[in-house]
């Protein structure tokens, strides 16, 4: 009655781990202590990995600790590596596959660590049913262990039930299929329940206890053996076993219950249980003997069936009841599926315990890319309003036309314009930026297309394979899974062309002003002969208006010079959001990124948002006092030619001057947003490469899968045999008689019958040997043989020729008695044999001569005339 049943390990490819996750480790986290450590750690899951999976398991518990560490490290780094985006590949064989002749064990890759969990809790569960089955039930703590790690199996076969479809996305191997794994549960779930029948009768518990955990436990059998009927890749042997089971706990339900039965002096229904019970271990012990011992039951029940008839046919004399009319047994379960409850393992430590999880990394750069439109916002807002200050100054020709008043001189403001023009390069360094823009867009133009067209040809290729193999080919298409990595390249081109249309405006820009930079990169006294001189009034210099205009603009110097003050305050921000987001995900499950970060980007930025607004504010109020002041100043100034064609060379060096400086920005920043941009699409580029290559590995092991499959199928069809084949006419007397025909039955081929002994050959002479043609003449009267005739087109007896089959090439059960070299492609005549009397029967044709003239085998005379 100690028959258990457990269950094979899946066994695994191996798997490199360490280099795409060191890959990963390398493009996120800097060089330093943090990456050292990661790396570590990728080490260790590849030993892990090597430990639990790559050598035979002992069946023990330290072996199954060793198997819910590396599940629970695969749950643990999930969430905290892209394993889509990697190349990794998982390969695992059928469990319960013993190989064909076409294909050996079935298996399945998938670049999903979905996958891999699978895999693993499915051998959890499997060597947890070997620990249980090896245990001693003689003894309470083998009773308990038992029990456990059943109970234990069962949980992790029913979780893999209901998480394998959503983990796969495409259908999985026969093992670990939802109604394989889901009669997997029930067996173990039977077993432990068994285990505790077990345990109640040796703690001598009372019989009603016993009978209705034996019920239930033949309950559970039941059920497990209606489950496991058309499981085809389970063992044979798993089926006898749970019908076994189900009668022998039934009877021993029966046996506890006519036990409960005579303390309640009903004799007659402990009779008819023990009738049943009785007939349940026959049944049992004649069909399945081989696979469980029922003798003990047996015996137990036979004495107290023997005892319980003496006693009620000499003292009591109770009516025995018929089966159908006993009340039924109760049912007690004191087993249940342990839950999968990460960690499963007690002693587990994350290996990666420091790194965030992606959702948290994600939240994180959104997060950072928040910051950053706030930050872009707020400088953006600064520095539009000091190019506006500029330009406004410019077409005013301040501070340059209260410097100008001896009409003579290069303005000193002109002069430190100058100054700083020279200083930054002059006109030489931003050519040589405009010069290396587009090679630069040009490099990441190409570094884009190569990755979208690694992600086209693979989608290609997969959409061709899909077309031919049809349903076949159930793998996720290329199109859905490549989606987010499409919306990422054509965000990378957008990009790309709103960098080209600001290329166009800088250089624009640069083209309006290249003359005025210029000139004011050449000597003090080349630009002072480039500016027209002028008379203006010396009343000025000491007027009211002019003493106004200066303070205005020194106020304004004051608030550009906040304005600076304040840019570095905000660039000088810092703060991370990680912490949050994860005691957000610790404790609700999912992060509101957006409502988190708006409202620390709130309290970080607010007071730095009002001072930006009121710098705004006091510039506005000044540029409008400095215009009313510089139409009086203006009013007051002389009007002639040569003062306006002064004041408009003034106005374009100071606006070349503001151009220069803001062109100049301008290229620098997008000299570096181009080098940035390059490291971007080159880590695009690699996610594209390690998926593509990923998804390559999978197809070339989906096709193989596809060959072995299909070398598995039939070769051709059935088909009736032609009524003319079956129904062979009987030759006329002393005509040829055809060659026996050899159908093509799959289910029962027809062996050919043998030939008739060959008459030995007739006696040539040597001129009739050596004529060109058969010769035809009347016999002697001693010969018993009539010469034969050579066989012609017309009058030779011939059957049709053979069928031919359409169906996928492959293997073909040949008929037998084929000889591919004898009729050609199936449309040659059959040549006939003859009975005994008649000409011999011709063996095969030669192969330098028509096949009409048959060959005798060697070392005999020439039958036929030999030219």
């Amino acid at each position: 009655m100690a028959t258990f049943i457990s269950v094979p390990l899946k066994k695994s490819s191996e798997v490199d781990l360490v280099k795409p996750l060191m890959k990963f480790v390398t493009a996120t986290y800097p060089a330093g202590e943090e990456q050292a450590e990661y790396a570590r750690a990728v080490d260790e899951l590849n030993k892990l990995r090597k430990s639990a999976l790559g050598r035979p398991l002992d069946k023990h518990e330290s072996s199954l600790e060793i198997l819910l560490r590396y599940y629970d490290q695969l749950c643990a780094i999930e969430p905290k590596f892209p394993f889509p985006e990697l190349c990794l590949t998982f390969t695992w064989k059928d469990a319960f596959d013993k190989g064909s002749l076409f294909g050996g064990s079935v298996k399945l890759a998938l670049a999903s660590v979905g996958y891999e969990k699978t895999c693993v809790l499915f051998n959890v569960g499997a060597l947890a049913s070997q620990i249980a089955s090896e245990q001693n039930l003689d003894n309470d703590e083998g009773l308990k262990t038992a029990a456990k790690f059943y109970q234990l199996a069962s949980g992790a076969f029913a979780h893999i039930k209901d998480t394998v479809l959503s983990a796969l996305n495409r259908e999985p191997t026969m093992d670990i299929s939802p109604e394989t794994v889901g009669t997997l549960s029930q067996i173990m779930l039977s077993q432990a329940q068994e285990v505790f029948v077990l345990k109640a009768t040796a703690d001598k518990m009372k019989d009603a206890i016993v009978a209705k955990l034996a019920n239930q436990a033949a309950d559970y059998y039941g059920d497990a053996f209606k489950q496991c009927q058309y499981k085809e890749n389970l063992p044979k042997e798993v089926l006898p076993v749970l019908a076994a089971k189900h009668c022998m706990m039934q009877a021993t339900a029966e046996l506890h219950q006519s036990a409960l039965a005579n303390q309640k002096k009903k004799f007659g229904e402990e009779i008819a249980r023990l009738q049943h019970a009785t007939e349940l271990v026959k049944t049992a012990a004649s069909r399945y003997d081989e696979y469980v011992n029922v003798k003990d039951l047996s015996d137990k029940i036979s004495r107290a069936l023997t005892a319980a008839k003496k006693d009620n046919d000499f003292i009591y004399h109770d009516r025995v009841p018929e089966v159908k009319d006993l009340e039924h047994i109760g049912k007690a379960s004191l087993v249940k599926a342990t839950a999968v409850q990460i960690p499963l393992s007690q002693k587990f430590t994350d290996l990666f315990e420091k790194m965030v999880p992606m959702a948290v990394q994600q939240s994180v750069s959104a997060a950072n890319s928040r910051k950053a439109d706030t930050v872009n916002r707020l400088i953006g807002s600064m520095r539009e309003a000091t190019n506006l200050c500029n330009g406004v100054l410019a077409s005013l020709n301040l501070p340059a036309a209260l410097e100008d008043l001896s009409g003579d001189a290069v303005p000193q403001s002109i002069l430190e314009k100058s100054r700083a023009v020279i200083q930054q390069g002059g006109l030489q360094s931003i050519e040589q930026l405009i010069r290396d823009l587009p090679e630069l867009l040009q490099r990441n133009r190409e570094i884009l297309d190569e990755s979208l067209k690694i992600l086209d040809d693979e989608e290609t290729t997969d959409n061709e394979l899909r077309a031919k193999f049809n349903q076949r080919w159930n793998r996720t298409p290329s199109g859905d899974l490549y989606k987010s990595l499409r919306a990422e390249g054509n965000n990378f081109c957008n990009i790309l062309d709103k960098a080209v249309q600001a290329d166009q405006v800088v250089k624009g820009r640069y083209n309006e002003h290249c003359g005025m930079i210029a000139l004011l990169c050449k000597p003090e006294n080349e630009i002072s002969a480039a500016i027209p001189s002028a008379n203006p009034a010396k009343t000025l210099q000491g007027s009211e208006v002019v003493n106004v205009l200066r303070a205005q603009l020194a106020q304004l110097d004051e608030v550009k010079r906040e304005r600076e003050v304040l840019e570095g305050e905000v660039k000088a921000v810092t703060f991370d959001l990680t912490t949050k987001f994860l005691t957000a995900l610790s404790q609700d499950g999912a992060i509101n990124e957006e409502a988190m970060t708006t409202s620390e980007l709130d309290t970080r930025y607010g007071s730095h948002t009002q001072h930006v607004q009121q710098n705004l504010r006091r510039q506005e109020e000044l540029l409008s006092q400095i215009q009313v002041s510089h139409q009086e100043f203006s009013a007051l100034k002389q009007s002639n030619s040569e003062a306006n064609s002064r004041e408009e060379v003034l106005k374009k060096l100071a606006a070349a001057h503001d151009s220069y400086i803001e062109i100049s920005s301008n290229i620098k920043e997008g000299t570096k947003f181009y080098n940035d941009l390059t490291e971007i699409l080159l880590k695009f580029q690699n996610k594209c490469s390690d998926i593509v290559f990923a998804r390559k590995t999978e197809r070339d092991e989906l096709l193989k899968e596809l060959q072995q499959s299909i070398a598995r199928e039939p070769s051709a069809p059935s088909f009736n045999v032609p009524s003319y084949q079956s129904n062979t006419p009987t030759p006329a007397p002393g005509g040829p008689t055809p060659a026996p025909r050899t159908v093509f039955n799959p289910q029962q081929p027809q062996a050919k019958p043998p030939p008739p002994a060959r008459p030995p050959p007739p006696s040539i002479t040597p001129q009739a040997a050596n004529t060109s043609a058969p010769v035809s003449s009347p016999m002697g009267p001693g010969s018993s043989n009539p010469p034969p005739v050579a066989p012609t087109g017309p009058s030779q007896a011939q059957g049709p020729p053979y069928p031919s089959y359409q169906g996928y090439p492959g293997y073909y059960q040949m008929p037998m008695a084929y000889n591919p070299y004898a009729y050609g492609q199936f449309n040659m005549p059959y040549m006939p044999y003859q009975a005994q009397g008649q000409a011999g029967y011709p063996g095969a044709p030669p192969t330098q001569q028509p096949y009409p003239y048959p060959q005798q085998p060697p070392q005999q005379q020439p039958y036929y005339p030999q030219q």
